[in-house]
């Protein structure tokens, strides 16, 4: 029997302690996920699908966005990690 994704636990992880917690504005922070310091859908570039807007110098503003830290972000994000293997693939 699959798990829902609130009993994967390896899914969630919370540092409250965090100098920088929650690095996004939010209104629920006890369900903020910071498996995902560090988003790795951002070298997608505008094809990963979250709320980011460009800023002067063409740099990707993600401040806007929830997806790495909201608990059903996790599918989401492993959903995507062809299309980042991609671009880490070597091409000669």
């Amino acid at each position: 029997m699959e798990s829902s994704t609130s009993e994967k636990h390896f899914q969630f992880f919370s540092n409250s302690k965090c100098e920088y917690f929650p690095c996004h504005s939010t209104n629920d922070p006890e369900n903020f996920n910071c498996l995902f310091c560090y988003c790795p859908l951002y070298a997608l570039g505008d094809k990963c699908g979250g709320n980011f807007t460009y800023i002067a110098g063409g740099i990707k503003d993600c401040s806007g966005c929830l997806i790495p830290h909201r608990r059903e972000g996790y599918d989401y994000i492993i959903g995507k990690y062809g299309e980042i293997k991609k671009l880490a693939q070597k091409t000669n």
